[in-house]
């Protein structure tokens, strides 16, 4: 393409400040180095991960910065030593890596990539501490290796997963984030058996994606648990079958479950990041057999108690990070998931803006409206 290998003006929605809504911006958008590729963002969504670290209230502040993390995109150049991706190929940013050399990536068990894995904390790139972009030659901080809000952006080669291109973007894109998370949660690590009772702890994008993966494996029951009961009519069609909103019982919501199930569910997912909705999904797995998955990130001071009996008694504990899905081996093949067509995608998406409205976006979430908006960064 005519820009590699030039600095590209280009608009971003930039974060100055904590809390202070998005402003759209002409910055700089830098060549890739080695190991890099630039990406042209064409669709975009918000995530609580974006929203999190832009209220900043529980960690240290970094600004000005571009959020944006779960997108999809074409390649428009590439830097020296990348040999996988090529102008023009469809891609989906993700906020974790997979260099595919480390240990971990060497493990078939584990996606934790030790050179790529999420850091919210680096707000440059990996190879030379700098960030590829400025506005008055004053550079603007990364955000998980991604930084999607802006019309161009620069990622490390490994954090890129090349996926085909016939996938719609303006779909697929919710892909690389929090849906392919809950959906992994189910069918890679709960792998809940045909005619199995799973229940979901938390009905938001991540929790609704969970009881998908729980359908898609064939679970006969499945049971929603949400304190917000106008979350449970939409729930259903993601495969939910019945609901508990703890705030209806006096008893807990781990012995409500055992009584509707015969003695506890087969397999539970948690996607809230409650402390004791983790306590919860674990306690109301059925003895002998019953596996809990956790999916929602704690407190960083919340500490898990339950006796241990529970474990002496064949329950299962198991923890997830996106899913445990190896994000460029991996992601390609839920892309065609969708296009056969077994994920049903489309369901997810509530609402769509253009870029000039993104902070829209942020008062849906806000409000709790709809489950992912897409944001358009062509009009």
């Amino acid at each position: 393409m005519a820009t590699a290998g030039k600095v590209i003006k280009c608009k971003a929605a930039v974060a100055w400040e904590a809390g202070r809504p998005l402003s759209i911006e002409e910055v700089e958008v830098a060549p890739p180095q080695a190991m890099e590729v630039r990406v042209k963002i064409l669709f975009t969504s918000l995530c609580h991960t974006d929203v999190y670290f832009w209220e900043a209230k529980g960690q240290t502040p970094m600004f000005p910065r571009i959020f944006g993390h779960e997108a999809g995109g074409i390649v428009e150049s590439v830097g020296e030593g990348v040999t996988e991706l090529a102008p023009g190929d469809h891609v989906l940013p993700v906020f974790t890596g997979e260099c595919k050399e480390c240990p971990h990536c060497k493990s078939a068990e584990s996606n934790m990539c030790d050179l790529l894995r999420i850091n919210t904390d680096r707000g440059v790139m990996i190879g030379d501490g700098k960030s590829r972009f400025s506005i008055d030659g004053k550079p603007i901080y990364h955000f998980v290796g991604t930084s999607t809000f802006s019309e161009y952006t620069v990622m490390h080669v490994g954090c890129v997963a090349k996926i085909n291109p016939e996938a719609p973007l303006d779909k697929v894109c919710v892909l690389s984030c929090g849906i392919s998370t809950g959906l992994g949660a189910s069918i890679n690590v709960a792998k809940p058996p045909k005619g199995s009772t799973v229940a979901i702890f938390g009905l938001g994008a991540v929790g609704l994606a969970a009881a998908e993966g729980a359908r898609i494996a064939g679970a006969s029951r499945i049971i929603g648990i949400d304190l917000n009961a106008s979350r449970f009519e939409e729930a259903r069609k993601f495969g939910c079958t019945e609901f508990v909103n703890p705030k209806d019982h006096s008893k807990p919501v781990q012995q409500v479950l055992a009584e509707m199930t015969n003695g506890g569910v087969d397999r539970s997912v948690e996607c809230t990041g409650n402390v004791n909705a983790m306590i919860q999904a674990f306690e109301c797995v059925h003895d002998g057999w019953g596996v809990a998955v956790l999916v929602g990130v704690p407190h960083k001071d919340a500490e898990f108690k339950t006796h241990p009996m529970n474990f002496l008694n064949e329950r299962t504990l198991k923890g997830t990070f996106f899913g445990n899905f190896k994000p460029r081996t991996d992601l390609p093949n839920v892309v065609e998931m969708y296009m056969r067509k077994e994920l049903e995608v489309e369901k997810f998406i509530t609402h769509s803006v253009p870029f000039s409205e993104i902070n829209k976006v942020f008062d849906l979430m806000a409000k709790g409206e709809g489950i992912r908006c897409i944001i358009r960064m062509e009009n």
